[in-house]
């Protein structure tokens, strides 16, 4: 074994020594994609830090820890109404959970209507085996390192299908909350699968409960975005600084479907997000979004790749960030326009301020088109606060503290304002304000606002 493969092959044997456990506690759809997991990760390497002139994060050593993994599947006795209130209220949402990496639908949940399933992966191989069966790992490149280990050992997970012409009432929400007081990699898997012509709104929250132990999430999210479909799919991280993250989010659109990704990092130790976008089919709509606040020790990771694939379509892509004290961000994005896919519209900017002299901030903006006829541009800034806008409103009797919280505020608003979910973005805008005035809208808030009403 190679000195670089350590942190991958403890995870490998630890399924070799379980294997006939991982699959007796698993569905049969899940245990399929197994053995190429598997093989996928005999010659596989984690990114270094430093690798290729340009990466930020050593996610060797992000796995490096002797992580525990609930393969015994050991449900937690918990109440949901206790260990969690949201932090936006007046949300009218059909509310579920992920503890650690175990489902649970909210004693309060609402009736789903129209046909719209929100379950485990367990109950969908009985319900909808025919869902599970044809789109679970079929978006996600079992390739990816991180994406063969999620698969080679998840063995539950969510399914959210809307099906054919359904509209989702409500939002769906689901709330991953990690909680554990020994070091534990949450293995967690979600399916959406939205029919033609359907309609959605997924709101996802990771929140940890203790600081007291290290923690890891492995996360692979893989959507399916079927011809005239829509679906809004918005990831906020309010974690701690003992709570690591490693997430890959692979979207597949057909035809004149619509798809918007906003993820929102506003606390965390340290996160690496994927996303890959596959626009197969024409006159679809991409946007692909993200939000950053970083302080202290922080480091976020951001890599995305939108692969167009059919002629006629657009993408918007857009990610900020704001890092102060000794933060750390990275984003490396590329979009492709594969030949014979003429007039597609595609732009891709990356933002960024860096409030201290210790943050850093590495960008990797790219470009690679082959075909004709396209409007395709990218770009990329790194820089301080305006210095004059800061005296001018000095000037006029406001503190350095306001000031600079006004245009940290100014500077994230047109990434907020595009949340298509109005009481969501009402609420950002407010938890952005917090942050940024070096505090954060916390589950006390939320309950005393609620009490309120």
């Amino acid at each position: 074994m190679s000195n670089n493969m350590n942190a991958l092959q403890q995870y490998i044997d630890l399924y070799t020594e379980h294997r006939q456990a991982v699959e007796a506690n698993s569905p049969a759809a899940l245990n399929a994609h197994r053995p190429a997991a598997l093989a996928a990760l005999a010659d596989a390497r984690l990114p270094r830090k430093g690798q290729d002139d340009y990466e930020a994060t050593d996610l060797e050593a992000v796995f490096a820890p002797d992580y525990g993994v609930n393969l015994g599947r050991v449900d937690f006795d918990i109440n949901t109404t206790e260990v969690f209130h949201c932090d936006v209220p007046n949300l009218s949402t059909c509310l579920y959970f992920n503890y650690n990496d175990m489902f649970h639908a909210s004693t309060t949940v609402r009736p789903q209507a129209g046909g719209v399933v929100v379950e485990s992966l367990r109950q969908a191989a009985v319900n909808h085996p025919d869902v599970l069966q044809k789109y679970y790992a079929t978006v996600a490149d079992v390739a990816e390192p991180t994406v063969a280990l999620n698969t080679l050992l998840a063995q539950d997970g969510v399914l959210v299908y809307v099906p054919d012409g359904v509209t989702a009432p409500r939002p769906i929400q689901l709330v991953n909350i990690i909680s554990t007081n020994m070091p534990l990699m949450a293995v967690r898997r979600v399916l959406v699968v939205m029919g033609e012509n359907a309609k959605a709104q997924l709101l996802v929250c990771d929140h940890s409960q203790s600081a007291s132990s290290q923690c890891l999430t492995l996360q692979v999210v893989e959507v399916v975005a079927g011809a005239g479909s829509t679906l809004d799919y918005y990831d906020m991280e309010e974690s701690n600084a003992s709570t690591h993250r490693v997430s890959t989010i692979a979207v597949r659109q057909e035809r004149d479907s619509n798809v918007l990704v906003d993820g929102i990092t506003l606390l965390n130790g340290m996160t690496r997000n994927n996303y890959i976008v596959d626009v197969d089919g024409e006159h679809a709509t991409t946007q692909l979004l993200g939000m950053t606040i970083a302080s202290g020790s922080q480091h976020v990771d951001t890599h995305t790749l939108i692969r167009h694939n059919a002629p006629r379509c657009n993408s918007n892509e857009m990610f900020k960030y704001v890092l102060g004290d000794t933060a750390v961000g990275a984003f490396s994005g590329k979009i492709l326009v594969n030949p014979d896919c003429p007039r597609v519209e595609a732009y891709q900017g990356n933002r960024n301020i860096c409030a201290s002299p210790e943050a850093k901030m590495y960008t990797k903006p790219q470009l690679e088109i082959y075909t004709d006829d396209v409007k395709c541009s990218h770009g990329t800034t790194i820089g301080q606060l305006d210095e004059d806008a800061m005296f001018y409103m000095q000037a006029r009797g406001i503190s350095r503290e306001t000031a600079r919280t006004m245009l940290m505020q100014a500077f994230m608003s047109d990434v907020v304002d595009a949340v298509r979910l109005d009481i969501l973005r009402d609420r950002l805008h407010h938890l952005v304000e917090k942050r940024f005035a070096g505090s954060l809208a916390t589950c006390a808030d939320c309950i005393t606002a609620c009490k309120r009403k």
